[in-house]
C-alpha cells in the first residue's frame, strides 16, 4: 500500500498477515547520488508488528506446506515473470536508492526475476529419494519436508537479487516467510514485496517488516517459532545470530564476509587481467561480498600491470548511478563513505602507497562518490588485506612466483571467492585444487556467479548450507527416514489358523 502526504512524498507500509500495515514511526530513503532526493519513506515496524508477521507465518504453514507442485508453480513463475517484465522500472528504483549503475541494476532485477523461475521449476524435482535397505523386505526412503517459518534477512548491496534467492526456495520447498531487509535499500524490498503480495499466494505465507536489524532482526532471530534464519550480512553479525540461533535449536544459513584474492601471474594475458581486476574491484562501487580486494602479482608482470591499471582507472566515468554512461556510482550511504575513508587513512599510516584515486568527488548534485582507490607497497599484515572494505579500494601485494601467491591469498581469515590469471593448466589445476575458497575464478573476475550453482565460502565466510541452486535445499528442508515392512507378516492371522 502506498500513500502521499500533502507534499505528494509516497509512505509505504510493511505487509503483514496479507495486509498493509502502518506504523508509527516512517524512515526516509536516499538518493546517495543526489542527497537532497528522498524516495520515499518507509515504515519502522514494531516488536509487536515483528510478532504478528512470525504467527501468519506459523498460522500459514499447514495451508502452504501441503499445496501442490502445480500451484507452487504458478505462484513462482508468475513472480519472476512480472520482475522481469519490469526489470527497466526496477532496476532504476535499485540505482536510484542503492548507487549502483543503471546497467547493473537492470541486470540485478532480471536476475531476480529468473531465480523465481528457477525455483518455480524446481517444485517439481521429487522430494523423495529411495534406497536399497540392508534387510530383506524392507522398504526404504528419505523425504523432505520444509522447515517452517524462515526468517530472511538481507543486505544493501544486492536489494532484489539476494531476496530472491532467499524467499524463492523458501516458498518453493514450501516454508512460509518473514521478510527483513536492510533498511536502506527499503524501496526494492517493498517493490518485490508488492509484487509478491499479489501473486496469489495463502494469507500470511509471506510477509515484509522493515527497520534495523538491531530491532526488528533481532526480535526475528530471538523468535522461537522461526526454524531458519537465513542471512547475509557482515561476519560479526552473523556470529550474534548464528550463536543465537543456535541456542534456540533454530537452522541457519549465514554469508558473510569476505577478502578475496586475484592472482596475476607472469604469462596472464595484461589486458585481460586488468579488466578482470577493474571489474572484480570497483564495479558496483566495489560493494560486493565476493569483490577483489587483494590483487596478488608476481614480480615479472607486477610493474607493467600496475601501469596499466592506472591508465584504465584514469577512464572510469564516475556520476550518478541513473545516468547510462556512468561506470562507477556513489558509496550507498554517508557512513559507507566515512568508514571507506578510514580504510585509506589506516592503509597509508601502516605503509600502503596511494597511486591513485581515495578522493571524495564533487558532481552536479550532492552525493557520496568517491573515486576509486589503488595501493602498491601492501602486504598481508595490514589491515586493509585483512578487514571486509566493502568499498572501490583495492592493492597490490607484489609476490615473487606462483607458490608465494598461493600463500598470501589462503593467509585469510576468510575464503568465498578466488580468482586467477595463468595459461598455464598446471598451475590452475593446483590453485582449484589447493586455494582456500568456495567459489573459484579461472581466468575472470572473483565477482560473478551463476544464479543456479551454488553460492558458499569457507573458513569465516559462510556457515552452513550454501544458497542459489538444487543445493540450497539442505536449509530449506528436513530430511525424513522412513524404513516400512509390508510384507505378509503383517497380515493378521485367520481365526482357527
Amino acid at each position: 500500500m502506498t500513500i502521499r502526504t500533502a507534499n505528494e512524498q509516497p509512505i509505504k507500509h510493511n505487509f503483514i498477515a496479507g495486509e498493509w500495515r502502518p506504523s508509527l514511526e516512517y524512515m526516509e530513503n536516499i538518493n546517495p547520488s543526489d542527497t537532497n532526493d528522498v524516495i520515499a519513506r518507509y515504515a519502522i515496524a514494531s516488536s509487536n508488528d515483528v510478532q504478528d508477521a512470525v504467527s501468519a507465518a506459523a498460522t500459514a504453514m499447514p495451508v502452504w506446506s501441503n499445496s501442490t507442485s502445480g500451484e507452487r508453480f504458478e505462484i513462482l513463475d508468475a513472480i519472476g515473470s512480472e520482475i522481469i517484465q519490469r526489470q527497466h522500472e526496477l532496476g532504476d528504483l535499485l540505482a536510484r536508492e542503492e548507487g549502483k549503475t543503471l546497467k547493473e541494476a537492470v541486470a540485478e532485477a532480471h536476475r531476480a526475476g529468473s531465480l523465481f523461475k528457477f525455483f518455480a521449476a524446481e517444485v517439481y524435482r521429487s522430494e523423495t529419494e529411495g534406497y536399497r535397505s540392508l534387510r530383506q523386505g524392507i522398504s526404504l526412503e528419505v523425504r523432505r519436508e520444509p522447515i517452517g517459518v524462515v526468517a530472511a534477512i538481507t543486505p544493501w548491496n544486492f536489494p532484489l537479487a539476494i531476496p530472491a534467492w532467499k524467499i524463492a526456495p523458501a516458498l518453493a520447498y514450501g516454508n512460509t516467510v518473514v521478510f527483513k531487509p536492510a533498511e536502506l535499500v527499503s524501496g526494492s524490498a517493498w517493490a518485490l514485496a508488492e509484487i509478491i503480495s499479489r501473486a496469489g499466494l495463502p494469507e500470511g505465507v509471506f510477509n515484509l517488516v522493515m527497520g534495523q536489524g538491531t530491532e526488528v532482526g533481532a526480535a526475528l532471530v530471538e523468535h522461537a517459532d522461526v526454524a531458519g534464519v537465513t542471512f547475509t550480512g557482515s561476519t560479526a553479525v552473523g556470529r550474534k545470530i548464528g550463536a543465537t540461533t543456535f541456542a534456540r535449536g533454530g537452522k541457519m544459513q549465514l554469508e558473510m564476509g569476505g577478502q578475496n584474492p586475484l592472482i596475476v601471474l607472469d604469462d596472464a594475458d595484461l589486458e585481460s587481467a586488468v579488466e578482470f581486476a577493474i571489474n572484480g574491484s570497483f564495479y558496483s562501487t566495489g560493494q560486493r561480498c565476493t569483490a577483489s580486494s587483494r590483487l596478488i602479482v608476481t614480480e615479472g608482470i607486477h610493474d607493467t600491470f600496475v601501469a596499466a591499471m592506472l591508465h584504465r582507472m584514469q577512464g572510469l566515468r564516475i556520476g550518478d548511478a541513473r545516468n547510462p554512461d556512468t561506470e562507477i556510482g556513489p558509496v550507498v550511504s554517508e557512513a559507507q563513505l566515512n568508514s571507506n575513508l578510514d580504510y585509506l587513512r589506516t592503509a597509508k599510516i601502516e605503509g600502503a602507497r596511494l597511486l591513485t584515486g581515495g578522493e571524495e568527488l564533487k558532481r552536479a548534485t550532492p552525493g557520496w562518490y568517491l573515486s576509486p582507490a589503488l595501493f602498491t607497497h601492501a602486504t598481508r599484515e595490514m589491515q586493509i588485506c585483512r578487514e571486509e572494505v566493502f568499498g572501490p579500494i583495492a592493492s597490490v601485494i607484489s609476490v615473487s612466483n606462483y607458490d608465494e601467491a598461493l600463500l598470501v591469498a589462503n593467509d585469510s581469515d576468510f575464503g568465498l571467492s578466488a580468482g586467477i590469471v595463468s595459461n598455464d593448466r598446471k598451475i590452475i589445476d593446483h590453485f582449484t585444487a589447493n586455494v582456500q575458497a568456495g567459489m573459484v575464478q579461472i581466468n575472470l573476475p572473483t565477482a560473478g556467479m551463476d544464479f543456479h550453482a551454488p553460492f558458499t565460502g569457507r573458513k569465516n565466510s559462510s556457515y552452513g548450507p550454501p544458497e542459489k541452486g538444487s543445493h540450497c535445499r539442505e536449509f530449506f528442508t528436513n530430511s525424513k527416514v522412513v524404513h516400512a515392512n509390508y510384507g505378509e507378516r503383517l497380515k493378521p492371522k485367520k481365526e482357527g489358523s
